[in-house]
């Protein structure tokens, strides 16, 4: 892999640089702009113009070209993508007087086709071939509407009417995911990079190492825990991989987990870090937009479902680990927690700051540039591996790259809004979706969940979320489920493809560094991703599992759900806490199978509060049948001391 050239990397410098002065001016309204009604739609293609030049300086025209290579006519599309920005930059008022959107004059018609093409190239140096084809479809449709089938069948426009709605319209590129963007994920995503440049990754491995490493299978639920905190920061599931992968997946082999189990452990912690609070990738702020609520109800309502997925994966880990007399790391070859703490206290400060302005004070725009600019500071004061001129550099090079990439794909994600929008099908593919499945809400989840896992599997989740949330969210809420329930549905289930065969690419990156096999880690991740696949089901037919229950009924849902994810936990691993372990054999096999059916009785969603105590009594009464067959059967082998 090559590097950039001096003068791009200098670009990314500058375009950080002036990308975050717009964002600051923006969101604390400092007035460097005098007219406010214009001033959103200038915004909008002052940021498109200081990073979409890039993509073709950045991002390679093949694979097979070493990265930062650049070619005659990768310097075309960047001065066509310059003129072309600041062409709408300096008409946005025009755009908004005039009402060019829908109809324009001839300068800005070629304006928007070139425009249209521009994007649709990026999207496919950024996120591949499958995103292209996907966009593709979508961007053209309106110009052949009429001819679709029935149930997709919308108004037809013209090319021109197309391309000026795509171009200039609030509701295609310039729409929820390029919004969202700029109003929310810039802060979120200069804290993300300035957390990892100035060492919280270590920082946090240590701490997970010094707390966890020496229990049994220590090091496999540092690599959870690990994953867990800074899988949040960088909002990349492979990046997670990579970064926490390199270190815990060789603790975890040294003490005797397989290579395949290792890097199935890996890769299913990095997938459900990228869900958790309080940083949940661009997806979550995108899911903010499309709700029209503050990205902290989001951040509320994602705590209980990620922390049943992983503690899931630590029953998981506990399980076998006990079954297969895994110890952890002597405690002399561990760090000491006082001393960890002592040297980088200031990123849990840090995290409290955003936390803090987060849900207390409800200033989630702003909120991370204030942590963003503390850290700094602590760091420049307090720690060992204070910033120089370089490692400033290559933070404004990781920040201007993340940029470029994230504004990449999501503007070319709006023209998929912007297909259904302009041809009304946003309106009503809902209802169509609703006959289609015959009014049962319940057929059109498991319609939804396959559909998501399809679509994550070939393009980016932010996209496969935007396609699902304009058509399949609108009539799961129409059924009657909690809209932030409904989101998180399809952006659990748009995550999924990270670890299910055949994609499963965080398995795949996992399994390089263990060296194991790629397929029989993906499936070892599968497996110990089990409440990652049953989850989004209880919490979108129960809002308790959103916390948009009562303070009672979340507890009774707290208490249900925990019972029940050790007992599925104890069936899959064939180990159960207290008891011991649970042999194989038939009777095994069947008491297994019992404690996992006990299990999902346990955790199965009620909104009836009179069905949840039937609903424990059942599976009270199916786990005593388990736990009586493990004890006749097998001994009664107590859990290892630790």
């Amino acid at each position: 892999m090559g590097t950039l050239p001096a003068f791009v990397r200098w670009l990314l410098v500058a375009s950080a640089v002036l990308l975050t002065a717009a964002s600051v001016n923006h969101l604390f309204n400092l007035g460097f702009f005098m007219n406010i009604r214009l001033l959103e739609i200038h915004y909008l293609y002052v940021m498109l113009l200081l990073t979409l030049p890039l993509v073709f300086l950045v991002f390679p025209c093949s694979k097979s070209d070493p990265y930062g290579s650049t070619r005659w006519w990768d310097y075309f599309l960047a001065l066509l993508a310059l003129i072309t920005c600041a062409f709408f930059a300096y008409y946005g008022r025009s755009v908004v007087n005039k009402g060019w959107d829908f109809a324009a004059p001839l300068h800005a018609v070629i304006a928007s086709f070139a425009f249209w093409f521009l994007l649709l190239v990026a999207a496919r140096r950024t996120g591949g071939w499958m995103l292209f084809g996907v966009i593709l479809v979508f961007s053209i449709y309106p110009m052949v509407a009429s001819y679709a089938p029935g149930p997709i069948q919308g108004f037809q426009r013209t090319p021109v009417e197309t391309a000026i709605f795509h171009a200039m319209s609030g509701e295609s590129v310039l729409g929820i995911p390029m919004r969202s963007f700029v109003n929310l994920v810039v802060g979120f995503m200069i804290f993300g990079v300035a957390m990892q440049h100035t060492g919280a990754g270590p920082f946090f491995i240590d701490i997970a190492f010094a707390a966890l490493g020496h229990v049994r299978g220590g090091p496999a639920k540092v690599g959870v825990l690990t994953s867990g905190l800074t899988g949040s920061m960088s909002g990349s599931v492979i990046t997670n991989v990579l970064t926490t992968g390199s270190i815990t997946i060789p603790a975890m082999k040294k003490v005797g987990f397989r290579p395949n189990y290792a890097a199935g452990i890996e890769a299913a912690a990095s997938t459900g870090a990228v869900l958790m609070p309080p940083i949940m990738g661009a997806t979550a702020f995108v899911m903010a937009t499309f709700l029209a609520t503050d990205y902290t109800n989001i951040v509320i309502a994602a705590v209980l479902p990620s922390l049943f997925y992983f503690f899931g994966l630590f029953a998981q880990i506990d399980g076998y680990s006990a079954r297969n007399s895994l110890k952890g790391v002597p405690r002399a070859d561990l760090p000491r927690i006082g001393r960890v703490l002592r040297e980088g206290w200031y990123f849990l400060a840090v995290f409290g700051l955003l936390i803090w302005m987060l849900l207390y004070l409800k200033r989630e725009a702003i909120a991370p540039f204030y942590a963003t600019a503390l850290l700094l500071i602590l760091n420049q004061l307090l720690s060992k591996s204070r910033w120089g001129r370089k490692e400033l550099m290559n933070f404004l090079i990781a920040t201007g790259r993340l940029f470029v990439e994230l504004v990449a794909i999501l503007a070319a994600v709006g023209l998929i809004v912007g297909g259904l929008a302009v041809t009304g099908m946003s309106g009503t593919i809902s209802n169509d979706l609703l006959f289609i499945a015959g009014g049962n809400t319940f057929l059109l989840l498991l319609l939804g969940a396959m559909t998501s896992f399809i679509l994550g599997m070939g393009m980016t989740v932010t996209a496969a979320y935007v396609i699902l949330a304009v058509s399949l969210a609108p009539a799961l809420i129409a059924g009657g489920l909690d809209p932030i329930g409904v989101h998180l549905f399809i952006l659990y289930w748009s995550m999924l493809s990270y670890i299910t065969p055949p994609v499963a690419l965080a398995a795949f990156a996992a399994a390089a560094i263990a060296q194991a096999k790629p397929f029989a880690s993906a499936f070892e991740a599968m497996k110990l991703g089990t409440i990652i696949y049953i989850i989004p089901f209880f919490f979108v037919l129960d809002p308790a599992f959103t916390l948009q229950a009562g303070p009672l009924e979340s507890l009774l849902t707290v208490l249900r759900a925990s019972i029940g994810i050790l007992l599925i936990c104890a069936g899959i691993q064939g180990y159960l806490l207290g008891v011991g372990r649970i042999g194989s054999g038939l009777m095994g096999t069947i008491a297994r199978i019992l404690l996992g059916v006990s299990g999902l009785v346990f955790a199965l969603p009620s909104h009836a509060s009179l069905a949840i105590p039937i609903l424990a009594a059942v599976g009270t009464g199916i786990g005593l049948a388990a736990l009586a067959i493990a004890l006749v059967m097998f001994s009664n082998t107590q859990e290892p001391a630790r």
